[in-house]
């Protein structure tokens, strides 16, 4: 599929939106603010009324940790560092395949964030569901096999799965994976099946979660540069390696990855609140890229601290 029929078929499904009349999204493009220039590609938020927005598997308020991130706490801490917009990340642990939060919250803020949400892959017709998801600000999708309690060796495999990977290559919706170093030959395979699907490696795939960074993954890991929609998220700092500030010890990592898919497809990301716990905080965090690695020019730093985000996932 080459890119003049993708875009065609993008156009028709923008206009069935408007159709819709779900003309909100479309009409509130970002605008770039120089006070707030940023954009943070990964946070998740939750509320504290489990009333309204309950939570999935008996959990009550008493597991909220901590019992309450809005989007308004979010953008309190992140607007200091000059944050403007953020991509708001379905969190499975508390609310699984119910985005309608982060539905809510790009409602009322459209400019300010887009949504990489959650659909099962395991109930008919998930392509059908993207779709209907991309008119509410939905730009991707949080795919991953840690939400699966059977068959997780075979969960790229599944014809559930197959059809989102599809549907995204006609929609631009990224596939947005939750994986570990293990999974990286799967979604390399995925990636060559599916040419035309942006994807997006989140947190390095947990390369350094255990404190150590093998080259055997770093290579499979570096190997995904060679299709052209795939992309990574350079984020969750607080998980890796020494697992607390500076962070120095991640930059060869960073160095290996810009030198394999260049600043135009690398994006930081606090994958906050968990960033802001202990003895990590979000300046931290947006400092490792923005002030600490002398590697980066200024252009290359406005495609990993906004461009790339907003390529990927401001589109519509």
């Amino acid at each position: 599929m080459n890119s003049p029929i993708t875009l065609t078929r993008r156009q028709a499904l923008m206009t069935g939106a408007i159709a819709l009349g779900a003309t909100a999204l479309v009409d509130a493009a970002p605008t770039d603010s120089k006070e707030l220039p940023w954009i943070d590609a990964h946070s998740h938020i939750w509320p504290p009324e489990t009333d309204k927005f309950p939570l999935v598997n008996g959990q009550t308020k008493k597991d909220l940790n901590p019992p309450s991130f809005t989007d308004d706490e979010l953008m309190a801490i992140a607007r200091p560092e000059g944050v403007g917009r953020v991509v708001l990340i379905q969190h499975s642990v508390y609310h699984l395949f119910d985005n309608s939060y982060l539905i809510d919250a790009v409602k009322r803020h459209p400019k300010l964030f887009r949504i990489v949400g959650m659909v099962d892959d395991q109930q008919p017709a998930p392509g059908a569901a993207m779709k209907k998801l991309l008119l509410l600000g939905v730009t991707g999708f949080r795919i991953t096999p840690f939400v699966r309690k059977e068959r997780q060796a075979e969960w790229l495999d599944e014809p559930g799965m197959i059809e989102m990977w599809q549907t995204g290559a006609v929609t631009r919706q990224a596939m947005c994976c939750l994986i570990n170093p293990s999974d990286l030959p799967g979604v390399d395979r995925m990636c060559e099946r599916h040419p035309d699907t942006p994807m997006v490696i989140d947190h390095f795939a947990r390369i350094g979660a255990d404190g150590k960074f093998r080259d055997e993954d770093l290579h499979n890991l570096c190997r995904l540069a060679r299709h052209k929609h795939a992309s990574v998220k350079v984020s969750a700092f607080y998980a890796l390696g020494e697992k607390k500030p500076p962070h120095l010890e991640l930059i060869p990592m960073i160095k290996r990855l810009y030198d394999a898919f260049g600043p135009q497809r690398l994006m930081w990301a606090s994958d906050c609140p968990y960033q802001i716990q202990g003895a990590n905080n979000y300046k931290d965090s947006i400092s490792l890229i923005r002030d600490r690695i002398d590697f980066l020019t200024p252009e290359d730093k406005q495609w990993l601290l906004r461009k790339t985000a907003e390529k990927v996932f401001f589109y519509a």
